[in-house]
């Protein structure tokens, strides 16, 4: 990670700022943990925003971000052999600070609450590297679940995988049926993730890095 992370113009760090955060490490295809499967949830956006970048916290041009925690979330796409996906399409979407999705069924109950500055649902193409980089607000719990972000990657037009990440250490975690449901302990730890503060931040964001790795080897493309 770099001694400093400096917000530059929305596009230009929609480009460069993500490369700057992501981490080395050393992965060897016998410690890969499959990512687990998790439902996609009721919530996936019946209505796609006109804005769908990677930038979660202003919606298109606007300058008044969204009401959270910023978070700079990153990763990798892998396959079962731990070789990066080139070309794969990561999909993430979450409530926003108040709770409320961007889905229909519950931003229209919820009128007042919803923070509009919220994008809600961003898109990232990955490269040759398979990494992706998000800007988005540190997820909160709502009624019956644990904090948690929504990740769905696609190639192509086939779906590859629909999963959640969730915070590490959260106190909401053990109380939550979806993320309880996974046995397997290895399963359950590559699905829980540090959100740590950025010390260098004079604004508190925080840093996440959530590796996938698929179950699959995907065709090239």
């Amino acid at each position: 990670m770099s001694d400093r992370i400096i917000i530059p113009s929305r596009r230009v760090f929609l480009g460069t700022l993500g490369a700057a955060l992501f981490t080395t490490r050393g992965l060897f295809a016998e410690e890969l943990v499959k990512t687990p499967a998790q439902t996609e949830g009721p919530f996936y956006p019946n209505k796609l925003p006109l804005d769908t970048d990677n930038d979660l916290i202003v919606v298109n041009d606007g300058i008044t971000p969204a009401v959270g925690e910023i978070t700079h979330l990153t990763g990798k796409i892998l396959d079962a052999k731990g070789n990066p996906v080139r070309n794969a399409l990561v999909e993430i979407w979450q409530c926003d600070a108040k709770g409320v999705y961007l889905h229909t069924n519950d931003s229209d109950r919820k009128k007042d609450q919803q923070d509009k500055n919220f994008q809600g649902f961003g898109r990232f193409l990955t490269g040759s590297t398979g990494e992706y980089y998000f800007r988005t607000i540190k997820p909160v719990p709502y009624p019956g679940r644990t904090p948690h972000i929504h990740f769905k990657i696609k190639q192509g037009r086939k779906e590859l995988l629909v999963t959640q990440c969730y915070i590490k250490g959260h106190a909401g975690n053990e109380k939550d049926g979806i993320y309880r449901s996974i046995r397997d302990p290895k399963a359950l730890a590559a699905i829980t993730v540090d959100f740590s503060p950025i010390k260098e931040s004079k604004i508190g964001e925080v840093a996440a890095k959530f590796d996938v790795v698929l179950g699959m080897t995907p065709e090239a493309h």
